[in-house]
């Protein structure tokens, strides 16, 4: 092991904050290095379990017999409610309607009703085939597209916003729109499925490794099953295949059932879903009913608007409140909406409950807010992208007053006017529409369509406690430092960027901070790993972890060498004291020998936020991420099919912490966004079982589904309206809305086959069948037959 020599004449540190710096696993990820769960060795007499799920969506469960199963070859045990030592529930919303195994009654197929522990995965997967039940079958609602928003069962209360008078002035506007559109859900298809190893430790103790991005949630409701205290358990993530919102509250089952199995057996525990049983038996993003009136003038002003967003909670309520509260919170986009209601209807439904996925229902939000500007484009014979200018909110700094949200909360960071602007310039998107147009009128059967969207973005946990976040640093006496903090890595850079926040705080190179297991025997009580707010929260706690011991260490030093604090200087690998430089190292070993502290916990929490959700106001968000996107596609009008010909986008990400990273997020966000509103298709058939379980029936975008040319830039100029974390911005949600420009795009592409004349009012996803058959339509009404 060599000892770490740091360059005394090195001007700038390797690794700092505002620097590209790869992935710190990428080199693993390609070489196949990288250790998950399933790769941690196994502990000597490790169990595996089997799922026995329910083969009916909606009945009461007659007879439960286990026999065949328990006398199935490696079979060790088999468990069932009855064996839940503590409470049978893994409801992150605390409605106590989340079983971790079906008592009385299934509500959606594939529901978990048992679990087989055996000797080996495959004796416990075959064993779980033998079970004989009998269903007392009941009837099952399977969609939301022809229930009630109004009266139909909803599984929490919804949430209401309202600002100024929308019914009279959408009754009193010039024009009026009223319609529905429908957007299907999506499935997060992550490369990891779920996985947990759980072992067992001395009395009520256990240690899970497991794929979650909440491990304080996974703990607590891991110790409610198992009916200990929060001490008891132990829940350790060192980095998950992805997890995109699937692994926020879905992981909570899996983790429990192998802590119930690894206590009772005391051996460990090991359960991991194969892709079929992932997609079945998982929550999914929630598919909408949007439903809107809109009244506006004839210049395309909107005065009023009106929405009814219901979304398929699935048979629980897991976290479709607050999904659907993010999506009010979205409905306006980038648009100033004078008078507005908006209210949101978490339908119960008999499918497996849907959860947070990227954009946490704010991308259901931002469609509903594109339709209404297209029903306007079009009611007005102008082009979309001018309508969306014409209703932006007020630019930062403009002394107007169109700048208060739905929710009552002033925008006041507002640069989508520039991005907007210099993405139009550079995009080339009136020179393209006239090639697009001359195109398509010498076309008989491709036709192309463009569009330019913009993205607003609210960055916060509208939970006001889960805008916290904890870390804990070490240094150690050769310098070295240990960091730990409460986010988790699934692959989106997070544990890089904190360590280059530790970093740049010290002034040391990149490689001297060591990135170590999200762990919550070191960081407790933190919030999940979403809502864009991994690197803000758990960067700023970090920074003051690292703060506390810097500023010990220039108490030292100005106390030693007689020196004021003012003269304590952090320099790249040493620090200058007075008139005189000493390494990092050298420092840290002096304040070692005379018993200064090199040991924080540092703790951060957002400021400024609160949200009161029976009134509907507050100021809900910190601050907001903006970006815009512009798209290009092709049409087939014969078939349907379609290629996404170019893309540019500009997004805003503030003072990056890494535009390497970044620029990453932004291209990934927006081809998850696009498979979304194109291709990712869920499906079930009459009896509620999910026909789309597997890659050969669920189709996400391949690498021959990206724009053919794509363009990605961020703002070089934009920083953050706040003091957020060296005024970065977060990028983790923001970018996937981008993908909206697809949508619209394709939308432009039907639309010519009337010659831009009637809406297509195409629903999403816009699969190649559902383009063939807007393009039928709008031929038949151009001809009158509709």
């Amino acid at each position: 092991m060599t000892k770490h020599t740091p360059n005394l004449q090195a001007q700038k540190i390797v690794g700092g904050v505002h620097t590209d710096q790869r992935h710190d696993s990428a080199h693993k990820h390609v070489a196949g290095t990288a250790i998950y769960i399933d790769d941690l060795p196994e502990p000597a007499g490790t169990l595996h379990v089997g799922l026995g799920l329910s083969t009916v969506t909606h009945a009461k469960l007659k007879k439960v017999d286990l026999s065949a199963v328990r006398a199935a070859p490696g079979v060790v045990d088999v468990l069932t409610y009855k064996d839940v030592p503590g409470e049978n529930d893994v409801s992150p919303s605390g409605m106590h309607d989340d079983p971790v195994f079906a008592e009385g009654k299934v509500q959606f197929h594939g529901q978990p009703i048992f679990a087989v522990v055996a000797e080996t995965r495959e004796a416990a997967r075959s064993a779980a085939r033998l079970a004989r039940i009998e269903y007392d079958e009941l009837p099952a609602i399977l969609n939301i597209w022809d229930l009630d928003p109004l009266k139909d069962r909803q599984v929490v209360t919804p949430l209401t916003l309202k600002r100024g008078d929308p019914d009279a002035a959408i009754a009193a506007a010039p024009r009026r729109i009223k319609n529905r559109m429908k957007l299907g859900g999506q499935d997060h298809f992550y490369l990891e499925g779920q996985v947990s190893l759980a072992v067992p430790g001395e009395d009520d103790e256990v240690i899970v490794h497991c794929s979650t991005q909440g491990p304080s949630e996974t703990q607590h409701l891991v110790a409610h099953a198992l009916g200990v205290p929060s001490h008891a358990v132990t829940v350790e993530v060192r980095r998950m295949g992805g997890g995109f919102g699937g692994k926020e509250t879905q992981a909570n089952q899996c983790a429990a059932i192998a802590a119930i199995a690894a206590k009772k057996h005391k051996r460990a525990v090991k359960v991991r879903l194969d892709r079929d049983e992932d997609m079945t038996a998982t929550g999914k993003r929630h598919d909408f009913v949007i439903d809107y009136d809109v009244g506006f003038d004839d210049e395309g002003n909107i005065l009023g608007v009106d929405f009814v967003f219901a979304l398929n909670a699935g048979f629980s309520a897991d976290l479709s409140g607050p999904v659907g509260d993010r999506a009010l919170f979205h409905c306006d986009n980038a648009y100033f909406y004078p008078n507005v209601h908006a209210k949101s209807a978490p339908l119960y439904t008999n499918t497996v409950s849907n959860t947070a996925f990227r954009g946490f229902g704010g991308p259901q939000g931002m469609v509903g807010a594109e339709r209404v500007i297209e029903e306007v484009a079009f009611a007005v014979g102008k082009d979309p992208l001018e309508i969306r200018k014409l209703n932006f909110y007020d630019a930062m700094g403009s002394a107007g007053e169109r700048n208060v949200t739905p929710y009552h909360q002033k925008v006041e960071d507002n640069i989508i006017h520039r991005i907007v602007a210099e993405l139009e310039a550079s995009a080339d998107y009136a020179g393209r529409r006239r090639e697009i147009a001359a195109f398509n009128a010498n076309s008989r059967f491709i036709k192309r369509g463009i569009a330019l969207t913009p993205v607003k973005f609210g960055i916060s946990f509208t939970k006001t406690e889960s805008n916290q976040a904890g870390a804990l640093v070490h240094i150690y006496n050769d310098g070295s430092v240990h960091m730990n903090h409460g986010g988790t890595e699934m692959g989106q850079g997070l544990h890089l960027k904190v360590a280059q926040v530790v970093a740049e705080e010290f002034q040391i190179d990149l490689e001297r901070v060591k990135i170590t297991a999200t762990t919550t025997a070191k960081v407790p009580n933190t919030a999940p790993t979403a809502a864009s707010s991994g690197a803000d929260l758990n960067g700023m706690a970090a920074q003051n972890a690292a703060r506390q011991i810097k500023d010990r260490l220039i108490d030292f030093a100005a106390e030693k060498y007689s020196v004021p604090a003012d003269q304590v200087v952090f320099l790249p690998n040493r620090v200058r004291i007075g008139n005189q430089e000493i390494s990092f190292n050298d420092l840290v070993k002096q304040a070692y020998l005379n018993r200064i502290q090199l040991s924080a916990a540092g703790h951060y929490k957002t400021p400024k936020i609160h949200w009161d959700r029976a009134k509907g106001r507050g100021h809900a968000f910190y601050y907001y991420a903006y970006g815009a996107a512009c798209s290009e596609v092709s049409i087939d009008t014969l078939t349907g099919e379609y290629v996404v010909e170019r893309t540019d986008i500009l997004h805003d990400t503030g003072r990056s912490l890494n535009r390497a990273i970044d620029t990453g997020q932004v291209e990934g966000g927006f081809v998850q966004g696009m498979g979304w509103l194109t291709t990712e298709e869920l499906w079930w058939d009459g009896k509620g079982r999910l026909r789309t379980h597997a890659p050969s029936t669920y189709k996400i975008p391949l690498a021959s589904d990206r724009p053919k040319i794509f363009n990605v830039a961020l703002t070089d100029w934009s920083q953050a309206y706040e003091p957020t974390i060296h005024r970065s911005k977060a990028v983790g949600e923001p970018p996937l809305p981008l993908g909206i420009s697809v949508l619209q795009a394709l939308s432009d592409a039907v639309a010519s086959v009337a010659n831009h004349k009637i809406s297509p009012r195409l629903d999403a996803p816009a699969t190649p069948e559902r383009v063939l058959m807007a393009v039928e339509r709008l031929k038949k009404e151009a001809r009158g037959e509709v």
